[in-house]
Formats: C-alpha cells, sequence, structure tokens
C-alpha cells in the first residue's frame, strides 16, 4: 500500500505541478486572479488527482484481488492526495522564487482595483486595504504560506478520495476486466 501511496501521489504531484508551471508560462508569470485563475487551478488539480482513483483502482484490483473496504481505500487515497498537496507546495515555493515574485502584492492590488471597478467607497476601499497590507504582510511568512498553500489542494484530494472510495468498494464498481 505504502508503494501505491508513493507511486501515485508522485503521479499527482508532478501533474499537479506541470499544470501550475503551464499556467505560468501560459501567462509569462502572471497567475491569473478570480473565476480564470480559481478554475485552471481546480481543473489541475482535478486532472492530477485522478491518479487517486487509478491508484485504489489498482490497489483493490491488483493487490487486492478485487475487493477493497471504503477505509483501507479512503486511507489510500489521503495518503497519495498528501504526497500530491506536498510536491503543489513545493511547486508553488519554487514558482514564487524564481517568476511570481510577490504574488500577494500581486494580489492585494488586484483585489483593490477590482473593488475600485466595482464602485466601492472610500470607507470601504480603506477597510480592503488594511487587510490587503495585512494579508501580504502574513503571506510573507512561511509557518503561514506552507499550510495555506498545502490548504489549497488538500481538502479536493479528500473529496477525490471519498468518491473514489466509495465507488471502489463495491467490487462491482468498474471491476478489472479479466
Amino acid at each position: 500500500m505504502r508503494h501505491n501511496i508513493l507511486k501515485y501521489g508522485v503521479i499527482a504531484g508532478l501533474v499537479v505541478a506541470a499544470g501550475m508551471w503551464g499556467t505560468l508560462l501560459a501567462f509569462r508569470g502572471d497567475m491569473p486572479h478570480g473565476w480564470l485563475g480559481m478554475a485552471l487551478g481546480y481543473l489541475s488539480m482535478l486532472v492530477a488527482l485522478s491518479a487517486v482513483f487509478v491508484g485504489i483502482k489498482h490497489h483493490r484490483d491488483v493487490d487486492r484481488g478485487g475487493v477493497v473496504g471504503f477505509w483501507p481505500a479512503f486511507g489510500l487515497g489521503l495518503g497519495i492526495s498528501a504526497i500530491a498537496a506536498i510536491f503543489y507546495v513545493f511547486a508553488w515555493e519554487l514558482a514564487q522564487a524564481t517568476v511570481v515574485g510577490d504574488f500577494a502584492g500581486h494580489y492585494a492590488t488586484a483585489a483593490i482595483a477590482q473593488a475600485k471597478a466595482d464602485g466601492a467607497d472610500a470607507a470601504a476601499l480603506a477597510r480592503l486595504t488594511a487587510q490587503m497590507e495585512s494579508f501580504r504582510l502574513q503571506y510573507a511568512d512561511p509557518l503561514f504560506r506552507l499550510p495555506m498553500t498545502f490548504a489549497e489542494i488538500f481538502p479536493v484530494g479528500v473529496l477525490v478520495s471519498l468518491v473514489s472510495a466509495a465507488v471502489l468498494r463495491n467490487p462491482r464498481g468498474l471491476s478489472a476486466r479479466g
């Protein structure tokens, strides 16, 4: 089981890191903000975390003779998701150190510009500016940034693990061809 966690976790991690870097290269080092950035980010996460489903199915069909319980399958999925999330964190840290630069500053500027475009009053802009400055300072601290980055992808992995374990605990669900 550990071998499957490592193997499929590394596959998922490399795919999600490639998705992140592909987005960075497509947007010339600037991460898209708003709905486009979220859509691209979560789409690449879901594609990468399909390795959770494949890993659980492989474990069930090859290692367990076609039968796996919900909890062992869920645990396998969580392990794969954790490895993928660690790769995601390292990929983001590398991206920040090389091409992204001051992500928090760019994010804050974009949020304030969007609020202005939406017609926010001076008091709301002042509050948002203070919040964004606080965020920028917090984001500079790795003890804040690293867990926050991990928390972007890991809940998606938990959800994919839950669904995969629920589907694949049934031996007739996508059974191996014999």
